[in-house]
C-alpha cells in the first residue's frame, strides 16, 4: 500500500468568527477606574474598537503557566488569542487552535466571494472591525491616471457591490486608487500584537510591526466576521536569528531571498518563522515588513518581528503615537522570552551577506547578484533585461523608493537613462503622494520609468504588456515577491527574476542581468567609466506622509436599510447555492479528471490575470480550472481525455460534460447567458478558455441529462502552493470534483492511472488520525488499494457532512 495526502473538496463554503475585541488599557499602577480612561482605539477609523493588550497578557500569563516553559513571540500572539486558554490543547504542529483574531481585510477579488458567503449567512453586521480594499482589479497599461479611470469604468458593478455590501453589514471600504491592500494595513491597522486574518497570501506583510497577520480564504473570513472561532492547526516556529548589520547594497529583501534558498517553497509549511537577534535592530519597520510579506513564498502561516524602536517611530509618523506609548508599556509581551525554544533555528550575519536575486520560475532559487549573469549564460537564460518593475505590496515603501530614486539620480547625472522598460508601483496613495512631493516620482520617471496606479498590477498578472509576443523568451527583473511561470504577463517564456528594488533599477539601467553594480562599471555617453555608489534612503520622510486623495468610506452606524443588489443576469457576480449534503455512504466509481504532472500552484488551478473580473462569480471563474496544468498522460496544458466521448478537451470543459450531457437535439439560437435546468440556472460556454463568457449555444430543455460523473484530481508534490486558494477550492467542488489526491510518498504518483476509477471508503467512520483508503480500479481489470491521509480535525468533518461549513453554520443557527 501506498500513503497519500487527501483533501475532500467540501468547499470553501465556510463560517466562523470571534468577537475579540472589549477594551483595551494601559497598564499602570492606579485603578482600574482610571484605566479604562486611558483606552486606545485600534484605528483612526474605528474609535469605539480598543487595543486589547490586558487580555493578552491575561491568556498569554494563563498559557505559560499551563506550559510551565518560556514563549517564542508567535506564541504568545497566537495563544494570547486563544478563545478558551485554560482548556486549549496545546501542541506544536499537532492540535487545532480555537482563535479569537482582532480584525479582517480584504482585497477585492477574494472580498466578492467572501461578501456574497457573509450575506448568505444572514447575519446583520460584522463581528469584529473590517474592510475591503480595491487593489487587485487594476490592470496596468498605460500609466496611473488613465489605468485607474478605466478599471472604475471597467469594474463598477463590481466595486458599486463591495461598497453597498461594506455600507450594509459594517465593512469600511478603501476605494480603487488607495493602494495596496497590505500597505494599508500596515499605515493603519497592523501594530504589535494584533492578530489580523486577510484574503490574500501576503497578509503576513503585518508582522514587519509585530503582528500576527495570516492570510487565508474568503471563507476564513466569513468565519471571523460572523462571530466564530477560528480554527488553526497549532504552528510550529521557526527561528531566524540575525546579527551583524545591513549596509551598502544589502537590503531587507537579500534576508528573505537568502531564506528562500535555504528552505525551499515548502520548508516553511505549517510554521511561523520569527525573526531575533541583535541584526534586526539595522532593519526599518518596512524592511521587515518585506521580509514577512515575502515569507509567503517558502509556505509559512506568517512571519513576524519582535517590537522596537523602529516600529515605534512607524507608528509615531503614520499617525498613532497613542498606540506606540502603549506598545512601550507592554513591551515585555511583545518580544519572545529569554530561554524560549525554537522548532528549528537558522543563523544569518548580515555583515557577510551579498544582494541577491531569485529565480527564474520559482521564488526560493536564490542566486548572489555577482553570480546570476554566469548562471544565466550557463543555463541558456536571456540575459537582456526587457522590464524592470519596481515597487508591490512587498517593496513600495517611502525608503524603498527613495533608495532606487539615489540610484537613478546618479545614471541622470551621468547623462545615463534605463536600457530598459522601467515601471513604478507605488504602494498606497500615501507613498504616491509623498514621493512626488519630496521629488523620488520626478527622478524614477526621468531614468525612464512610467509611475502605475496604486495596485498591485503586473505583480498579480494585471499587466496588459505589448513588447513582446506569448512565447517569446524573455528576462524581466522585478521587486516583487512571485514568479511562477506566466504569472506577470502571462506568457510562459518570460524568465522573471525577483530582487531589492535598487538592484531592479541598477539592472534597468544597465539593461542586463549580468551586471553586479558592486563591482561593475556603467559608461556614460561621453564615455567615462564610472560606478554606482551604494543606494540611500530615508527610512521616513522628514515632513509628514502626505496622504493624498481621501479614498476611504466609513460605514454607517446602521446599515440594516440598505439594499445590495445582484443581477441574476450578471456575468461578474453570482450568489451563492449551498453545495450538496454528503450522501452518507462512500464515494464510489470517480472518474481521474487529469493526473498533473510536476509543480501545480494556484496560478495553475485558477489562474489569475483576467480571470480576476470573475471572482464573484463561481460558474463563470471556473472555467479556469486547472487550465494551468500538465496533464501527465501527453504533457498537454489544458487537453484531456472524455471517457464518455472519447474525444480530447479543455479541463473545465470536460468536467462540465462529466457534470452535465448534452444529447443532440434541435439547436437554438441563445439569447440570454443561462439556461434553467431544474431550479439552478447553467452556463454553458463551449469556447475553450471563453474568458469573455459569450454564451455560443443551447438545446432544447428536454434534451438536457445529468450525467452525474463525478471526478478526483490526482496531484504531485506541494500542490496548491501559492495564493487564491480558495477558488482553487471551490471550483473544483462546483464541476463535480469530490477529491484531490496528492503525492506523500514517491510511489503513489506512478499508482494512478488517467483512466482509472477510484472509490473513496472509510466515510461512514470518518475521524481525526483515522487514514480512509482508495480503491482503483484500473482499465485493464485490476485493482488496488491506496492508504489516504488526511488532516481533516472533528469540525472540518461536519463540515464535510453538511456539504461546507457554510451548510454547517446555517444548521447550527437553527
Amino acid at each position: 500500500q501506498a500513503s497519500f495526502c487527501l483533501n475532500l473538496s467540501f468547499g470553501s463554503y465556510l463560517c466562523q468568527n470571534n468577537l475579540a475585541l472589549g477594551h483595551g488599557v494601559r497598564r499602570l499602577h492606579v485603578s482600574a477606574a482610571y484605566r479604562a480612561k486611558a483606552s486606545v482605539s485600534m484605528s483612526r477609523f474605528e474609535p469605539s474598537s480598543f487595543v486589547n493588550y490586558e487580555r493578552l497578557q491575561s491568556n498569554v500569563d494563563i498559557v505559560r503557566k499551563r506550559l510551565n516553559r518560556p514563549l517564542t513571540l508567535s506564541e504568545k500572539i497566537v495563544y494570547g488569542h486563544l478563545d478558551d486558554p485554560h482548556n486549549q490543547e496545546i501542541d506544536r504542529g499537532r492540535t487545532y487552535l480555537r482563535l479569537r483574531p482582532d480584525r479582517v481585510a480584504m482585497q477585492d477579488a477574494t472580498a466578492q466571494m467572501a461578501m456574497l458567503q457573509f450575506i448568505s449567512s444572514g447575519l446583520p453586521r460584522v463581528a469584529v472591525p473590517s474592510t475591503i480594499h480595491c487593489d487587485h482589479l487594476i490592470e496596468a497599461q498605460t500609466g496611473g491616471v488613465k489605468d485607474l479611470a478605466r478599471a472604475k469604468e471597467i469594474n463598477q458593478e463590481v466595486y458599486n457591490f463591495l461598497a453597498s455590501a461594506g455600507a450594509k453589514y459594517g465593512v469600511g471600504f478603501w476605494k480603487p486608487g488607495s493602494g495596496i491592500i497590505h500597505q494599508i494595513i500596515l499605515e493603519n491597522y497592523a501594530y504589535p500584537g494584533v492578530m489580523l486574518i486577510g484574503t490574500d497570501s501576503h497578509t503576513p506583510n503585518g508582522g514587519g510591526l509585530g503582528a500576527i497577520c495570516i492570510g487565508v480564504g474568503g471563507a476564513d473570513a466569513v468565519d471571523v466576521m460572523a462571530g466564530i472561532p477560528w480554527e488553526l492547526k497549532c504552528p510550529k516556529v521557526i527561528g531566524v536569528r540575525l546579527t551583524g548589520t545591513l549596509s551598502g547594497w544589502t537590503s531587507p529583501k537579500d534576508i528573505i531571498l537568502k531564506v528562500a534558498g535555504i528552505l525551499t517553497v515548502k520548508g516553511g509549511t505549517g510554521a511561523i518563522v520569527e525573526y531575533t537577534g541583535p541584526g534586526v535592530d539595522s532593519i526599518s519597520c518596512t524592511g521587515m515588513a518585506t521580509i514577512c510579506n515575502m515569507g509567503a513564498e517558502i509556505g509559512a502561516t506568517t512571519s513576524v518581528f519582535p517590537y522596537n524602536h523602529r516600529m515605534r517611530t512607524y507608528l509615531e509618523k503614520t499617525g498613532r503615537a497613542e498606540i506606540a506609548t502603549l506598545s512601550d508599556e507592554y513591551s515585555d509581551l511583545l518580544v519572545p522570552d529569554e530561554g524560549c525554544e525554537y522548532d528549528e533555528l537558522i543563523e544569518l550575519n548580515l555583515d557577510e551577506l551579498k544582494p541577491h536575486i531569485n529565480g527564474p520560475f520559482t521564488p526560493d532559487l536564490a542566486h548572489p547578484v555577482a553570480d546570476v549573469g554566469a548562471v544565466a549564460e550557463k543555463n541558456g537564460w536571456p540575459l537582456e533585461v526587457k522590464v524592470g518593475l519596481i515597487g508591490s505590496c512587498t517593496n513600495s515603501s517611502y525608503e524603498d523608493m527613495g533608495r532606487a530614486a539615489s540610484v537613478a539620480k546618479q545614471a541622470l547625472d551621468k547623462g545615463l537613462k534605463c536600457k530598459a522598460q522601467f515601471t513604478v508601483t507605488p504602494g498606497s496613495e500615501q507613498i504616491r503622494a509623498t514621493i512626488e512631493r519630496d521629488g523620488y516620482s520626478k527622478i524614477l520617471g526621468d531614468v525612464g520609468g512610467v509611475v502605475m496606479a496604486n495596485a498591485c498590477g503586473p505583480c498579480i498578472g494585471q499587466w496588459d504588456r505589448q513588447d513582446v509576443k506569448k512565447g517569446e523568451k524573455n528576462t524581466i527583473v522585478t521587486s516583487f515577491n512571485r514568479n511562477f511561470t506566466a504569472r506577470n504577463d502571462a506568457n510562459p517564456a518570460t524568465h522573471a527574476f525577483v530582487t531589492s528594488p535598487e538592484i531592479v533599477t541598477a539592472m534597468a539601467i544597465a539593461g542586463t542581468l549580468n551586471f553586479n553594480p558592486e563591482t561593475d562599471y556603467l559608461t556614460a555617453p561621453n564615455g567615462e567609466k564610472f560606478k554606482l555608489d551604494p543606494p540611500y534612503g530615508d527610512e521616513l520622510p522628514l515632513k509628514d506622509f502626505d496622504p493624498g486623495q481621501d479614498t476611504y468610506q466609513h460605514p454607517p452606524a446602521d446599515g440594516g436599510s440598505l439594499r445590495v443588489d445582484v443581477s441574476p443576469e450578471s456575468n461578474r457576480l453570482q450568489l451563492l447555492e449551498p453545495f450538496d449534503k454528503w450522501s452518507g455512504g462512500d464515494l464510489e466509481n470517480l472518474k481521474v479528471l487529469i493526473k498533473v504532472k510536476g509543480k501545480c500552484t494556484t496560478d495553475h488551478i485558477s489562474a489569475a490575470g483576467p480571470w480576476l473580473k470573475f471572482r464573484g462569480h463561481l460558474d463563470n471563474i471556473s472555467n479556469n480550472m486547472l487550465i494551468g496544468a500538465v496533464n501527465s498522460e501527453n504533457d498537454a496544458i489544458n487537453k484531456i481525455k472524455n471517457y464518455l466521448t472519447g474525444d480530447y478537451g479543455g479541463v473545465p470543459d470536460v468536467a462540465r460534460h462529466y457534470k452535465v450531457r448534452l444529447q443532440r437535439g434541435n439547436v437554438y439560437q441563445i439569447i440570454g447567458p443561462k439556461l434553467l435546468f431544474g431550479s439552478k440556472p447553467l452556463l454553458f460556454t463551449r469556447r475553450e478558455n471563453n474568458i469573455n463568457m459569450t454564451p455560443l449555444i443551447i438545446f432544447p430543455l428536454c434534451c438536457v441529462q445529468a450525467n452525474s460523473v463525478y471526478w478526483v484530481v490526482v496531484g504531485d508534490d506541494n500542490y496548491g502552493e501559492g495564493s487564491s486558494r480558495e477558488h482553487a477550492a471551490l471550483e473544483p467542488r462546483h464541476l463535480g470534483g469530490r477529491a484531490i489526491i496528492v503525492k506523500s510518498f514517491a510511489r503513489i504518483h506512478g499508482t494512478i492511472r488517467p483512466d482509472d476509477h477510484i472509490t473513496i471508503q472509510g466515510l461512514k467512520t470518518f475521524a481525526p488520525g483515522r487514514p480512509l483508503s482508495a480503491l482503483v480500479k484500473h482499465s485493464d481489470g485490476s485493482e488496488e488499494t491506496l492508504v489516504l491521509n488526511h488532516t481533516f480535525n472533528e469540525t472540518q468533518i461536519e463540515w464535510f457532512k453538511a456539504g461546507s461549513a457554510l451548510n454547517r453554520m446555517k444548521e447550527l443557527q437553527h
